[in-house]
């Protein structure tokens, strides 16, 4: 589906429980410690520090004094709530369930589908193992129980019957109500909301969890660079405008898209039945429609151009972009994806390098990087002998045609940018 433009051009359906565990596991091996069952009781910014106060599950209290806060505590964020930061929006009129099965029949192929019907609706996600898959949808009218007494049994059936779902075993199930929500700010202070506190919106599309980690990866890099004295605080004012524009834009998108898929309406029902099955499935077969597809689900359309990190154009990139993926050359060898492991400043640039970027970025110990230019570079809208300054979270901060030691040295001044680790000055060549 992405064929071209990334090295992953798939969707990959990961289980939320099991990246949570990966995530824990990456923390212990760097000797972090995931602390569970706390509550934060209040906070408090004062004088250049947050100071917390914590309760843990045997009721005792400490207190807890850091730099900065980062509010990643869900929809009903306490966080948010100490802030006073309005969350305006409304409620569906849905109840919905989500539950992981085995089962049998012709959708169980290891491929997503989507059933309409003229008032219930199904998405069948697939998992990994052979025969299990998550399905989505819609909770019988009737049933009137409140949502931790329902079950399986009080699941609408007609679409799982229709599309021949033969559903053996349940192996998890819940029930909930879909939001749409933004909170006014992401950030008061020495304070920040990120991912289900600051957004929350509907399951079309499968943006949730992947606008979280969009949420924290913009923000962690941003907080370590401040915390550790390698960048000016001022660069944290660039969070909320680059965060808040894009969560805006996605809860309206899943809004109408989901008031469209569940609208009980005669003319509604009419598009969603009779329309929908004609338009979309000959649309998926066109190239382009696939790749805008793709990059809209991975999220690798999403651009920060009008955030003030954003400077410059060169080519069709221009600061804020996420920089394009251009494959190994015939030869082999390393993509220009690879250096972006380091989670690093870096500089990249397509083609020869003056003597005078070498020198600043050797006396500021800022790893440059040389691709030799091949026809796929232009394709991918890079210029030849172009850099392109390269934030730790793979977007472009600067793209300067002209390779301009000067405006890269003035970019790096006026930022406080001092790379993590000490370069050797030396360009690497790929």
């Amino acid at each position: 589906m992405g064929q071209g433009l990334s090295p992953y051009p798939y969707a990959l359906i990961y289980p939320q429980d099991e990246h949570e565990q990966l995530l824990i596991d990456r923390l212990t091996a760097l000797g972090v410690k995931v602390e569970r069952r706390i509550e934060l009781v209040e906070f408090e910014d004062d004088a250049g520090r947050v100071v917390a106060r914590l309760k843990r599950a045997d009721g005792t209290h400490e207190t807890c004094e850091a730099a900065y806060l980062a509010g990643c505590d869900g929809a009903h964020s306490r966080v948010r709530e100490g802030l006073g930061i309005g969350f305006p929006g409304g409620t569906y009129d849905h109840l919905f369930y989500v539950a992981d099965v085995e089962a049998r029949g012709a959708v169980m192929n290891g491929e997503l589908h989507a059933a309409l019907d003229t008032t219930d609706f199904l998405i069948v996600f697939p998992l990994k193992r052979d025969g299990h898959a998550r399905l989505i949808g819609t909770m019988r009218e009737e049933a009137e129980r409140p949502h931790e007494q329902l079950s399986w049994d009080d699941v609408s059936k007609r679409v799982i019957e229709w599309i021949g779902i033969d559903v053996a075993r349940v192996n998890w199930f819940s029930t909930y109500r879909v939001y749409h929500r933004v909170a006014d700010h992401f950030r008061a202070g020495r304070a920040f909301l990120a991912g289900d506190a600051a957004h929350i919106h509907s399951p079309v599309g499968g943006q949730g969890m992947n606008t979280g980690i969009g949420d924290a990866v913009n923000l962690a890099w941003k907080l370590a660079a401040v915390v550790q004295g390698q960048a000016h605080a001022a660069l944290l004012d660039s969070y909320e405008p680059e965060r808040l524009a894009f969560a805006r834009r996605l809860v309206a998108s899943t809004d109408r898209a989901f008031t469209a898929v569940t609208s009980r309406g005669a003319l509604a029902r009419r598009v969603r039945l009779n329309l929908v099955p004609l338009i979309i499935p000959p649309l998926f077969e066109l190239a382009a429609v696939r790749r805008l597809m793709f990059r809209t689900i991975s999220q690798t359309a999403v651009h920060y151009r009008g955030s003030s990190l954003s400077r410059g154009r060169a080519g069709t990139i221009r600061g804020g972009d996420r920089l394009p993926w251009v494959p190994p050359g015939s030869a082999g060898g390393e993509d220009n994806f690879a250096p972006l492991t380091s989670l690093e400043w870096q500089v990249h640039v397509y083609g020869a390098v003056a003597p005078e970027l070498i020198a600043l970025c050797g006396a500021r110990g800022l790893p440059l990087h040389v691709f030799s230019w091949r026809p796929t570079m232009a394709r991918a809208g890079l210029t030849r002998n172009a850099a392109y300054l390269v934030r730790p979270d793979s977007y472009v901060a600067l793209a300067e045609p002209e390779a301009s030691a000067a405006k890269l040295k003035a970019y790096l001044d006026e930022w406080g940018v001092i790379p993590a680790a000490v370069s050797s000055g030396r360009p690497a060549s790929h």
